[in-house]
């Protein structure tokens, strides 16, 4: 009777056991999201990602413990989230009853000496709610107590593993301190810029969950929209919503100015990112930016021009003080001064409209600039003379009414006689004179 007994409460253990661990579970299930938590399928057991909130302007720093120890070993930083402490755990057929879960505990940034005591504090959370289910109050301390307890504040610096991966299967080692480290505790990172590289990626990714899920004002619309439908400016940290600024970009992509991407804040000199604008544009205007970007961007560049046929307009590269450039598209070799086809010796030969064009580039530019200019355009030479002479006249001679003719007066009266068509003259004011009593005028108009 008293066998019977013993086997019946056995088997009583077993379902309520059953039924214990069933209930935890789907109470995990229900509380958090598959990102969180995720159920084994195959026997009683989980994972669980636990994000630690951090305090504000959390700084951390890395430190290889490296020979080389080189500075591309060493990194510091501000973030709002560290990559999560995994809770792997299986639950035995004595759990909740007699046995505690089997589990291992990982993380990339907590050292295996630092995972050991939060192993430790588990296996006393167990012994004080022995008999219950126990999960949930792991959970909630790894999550809550974590940094408090391992005495975690910043500036924090983080202690690399010099052996890389910690595996549970390993064979016991100890610490630096002599603390005999747990094999459920598992610094899961290989080196330094693995880890640097997995804590930058996750702090992007959880910083823009907490960006989407947020309302914002935008202060074009003046509408409160929630992140995931709104533009974030890294470096000045203003946000406006996509719909606003796809137009505000749209309108000065096609107006040609693709270096004023930026902030609509007023003053604002924060640039919109590439990938920013091609989200917000679309890919087909986003082409289209591309192309005026490069293009403005080698406008820039002083030793590169463009190829002249307009079919072709491909960018070359121009030699230091070549004269002769050739398109690597369409072969074509011109001149890089008169874009012509290139003419070897020979001087360029400058249209009306570019020799107007050279004329003042000449007047404005120094002695050097002057000479330069005179070699490579011969007509310039000419048309500079012309001018020259042109202003001479202009201020020391006047125009014959008769022929036109430049007249100059260097002395006598003011009746003149032009010596091309013999006409006379009032020097004063260019009436033409009478042949009889040409100088009754200067009695009755203009006094001599």
């Amino acid at each position: 009777m008293e066998y019977r007994h013993i086997v019946h409460t056995d088997k009583s253990m077993s379902t309520e056991n059953q039924e214990g661990q069933e209930d935890e579970l789907l109470a995990l299930t229900s509380i958090y999201s598959k990102d969180e938590f995720k159920r084994t399928d195959a026997a009683p057991g989980g994972e669980i990602q636990l994000c630690l909130e951090l305090p504000s302007e959390f700084v951390i720093s890395i430190k290889s413990n490296s020979a080389t120890n080189s500075s591309a070993d060493n990194f510091e930083d501000t973030v709002s989230f560290l990559p999560p402490i995994v809770l792997n755990f299986e639950l035995p057929p004595g759990y909740p009853s007699t046995t505690p879960p089997n589990f291992t505990l990982s993380c990339t940034w907590l050292s295996p000496a630092q995972l050991t005591l939060l192993c430790q504090r588990l296996d006393d959370l167990w012994e004080e709610n022995r008999g219950r289910v126990v999960l949930f109050v792991w959970i909630q301390f790894l999550k809550e107590d974590t940094l408090d307890y391992l005495n975690i504040k910043s500036p924090y610096e983080i202690d690399l593993c010099s052996d890389g991966v910690q595996s549970w299967i390993q064979s016991e080692k100890t610490c630096d301190d002599g603390v005999l480290l747990d094999k459920r505790a598992i610094q899961d990172v290989q080196s330094v810029p693995a880890l640097v590289t997995c804590i930058l990626d996750y702090n992007e990714v959880q910083q823009k969950k907490a960006f989407n899920c947020k309302p914002y004002l935008c202060n074009i619309c003046f509408m409160e929209k929630l992140g995931s439908e709104c533009t974030h400016f890294k470096d000045c940290q203003h946000v406006y919503c996509n719909s606003c600024l796809k137009d505000y970009f749209e309108i000065q992509i096609k107006d040609g100015q693709v270096h004023a991407l930026n902030c609509p804040e007023l003053k604002c000199t924060s640039v919109a990112t590439p990938a920013q604008v091609k989200d917000l544009v679309g890919e087909q205007l986003f082409r289209h930016y591309d192309r005026l970007l490069l293009q403005s961007s080698l406008d820039l560049m002083a030793d590169v021009i463009y190829c002249p046929r307009l079919s072709c307009q491909t960018p070359v590269m121009q030699e230091p003080d070549g004269k002769m450039g050739i398109c690597s598209v369409c072969q074509y070799a011109f001149c890089v001064h008169c874009k012509k086809a290139f003419h070897g010796l020979s001087p360029c030969i400058v249209p009306e409209v570019r020799l107007a064009e050279l004329i003042k580039e000449y007047l404005a530019a120094d002695r050097l600039k002057k000479w330069q200019l005179m070699k490579i355009y011969g007509e310039l030479k000419q048309s500079i003379e012309e001018m020259k002479s042109n202003e001479w006249l202009g201020e020391n001679s006047k125009p014959c009414p008769s022929c036109k003719a430049p007249i100059e007066k260097l002395d006598g009266c003011n009746r003149m006689n032009c010596i091309e068509c013999k006409q006379n003259f009032c020097w004063l004011c260019l009436k033409v004179l009478p042949l009889e009593n040409p100088y009754d005028h200067f009695e009755k108009e203009c006094k001599m």
